[in-house]
């Protein structure tokens, strides 16, 4: 079985070396593409060189200027089906995914088509985030739920491991979202091809390093894109 993790990037200097160690040692079979979109921190440099140092197991993907999380992402599908990858794995760069979880998510995905580290799933597994936060995020959860009818109770979750063949079955240059509602409209098409999902439990563990891209217009965009896919696949549009 051959597994990547995509994992896009932008101002994660301080991250990215322990987050490539700790996801290059919890298991030989994972594989690491790091979707840099111009960090001006020096992000990408440092992703070259890690690259360098770990031929095989690290690739990187630079991409001009910020075009944000679900470009990113689609990008890196891409590249994971060009390669014949089996597994891919979407994941934060800023440790609030550990990567102690991917090697339970991986074997999990025998029982799956797509599997989701899920914050909600086992009450609120959420650390270090201010409360207006949290219930914002468990609200629009709860939100998606009602709208899309999809029974996920994470469907913002940005830690999933997915077969390739679901990846394949979806038009990933029709996904335009970003953000919330990349993941929102990745699990809602997968659904909608009569894919298979399964939430796992995790603890989401806010960053210590760096600043998040969390705003006000990704929220947004979410409660927006929610209504876009329901009328989408009612007219069979999806």
């Amino acid at each position: 079985m051959k597994v990547l993790v995509v994992m896009p990037t932008y101002n994660e200097a301080e991250n990215i070396e322990s987050i490539t160690k700790a996801v290059l040692d919890a298991d030989p079979v994972f594989h690491l593409l790091i979707v840099d979109d111009s960090s001006p921190d020096g992000t990408g440099d440092i992703a070259d060189r890690l690259a360098e140092e770990n031929k095989g197991r690290i690739f990187t993907l630079h991409r001009e200027g910020k075009l944000g999380l679900g470009s990113a992402y689609v990008a890196g599908f891409k590249y994971a089906l060009q390669n014949d990858y089996d597994v891919i794995f979407e994941m934060d760069a800023d440790f609030s995914h550990n990567p102690r979880y991917l090697v339970p998510m991986l074997k999990m995905i025998s029982q799956a088509d797509m599997v989701i580290g899920s914050r909600y799933i086992k009450g609120v597994n959420v650390v270090n985030w201010p409360m207006s936060r949290l219930l914002l995020s468990y609200f629009a959860n709860l939100y998606t739920r009602c709208v899309t009818g999809i029974s996920v109770y994470d469907a913002t979750a940005g830690f999933i491991a997915v077969k390739k063949e679901v990846l394949q079955a979806i038009d990933l240059d029709d996904i335009r979202s970003d953000g919330y509602s990349f993941q929102i409209e990745l699990k809602f098409r997968a659904k909608h091809k009569g894919f298979t999902l399964k939430e796992v439990p995790i603890v989401f563990e806010e960053r210590v390093r760096g600043k998040s891209k969390m705003s006000g217009h990704i929220v947004r965009e979410a409660m927006i894109m929610v209504w876009r896919l329901r009328f989408m696949a009612l007219f069979g549009k999806l």
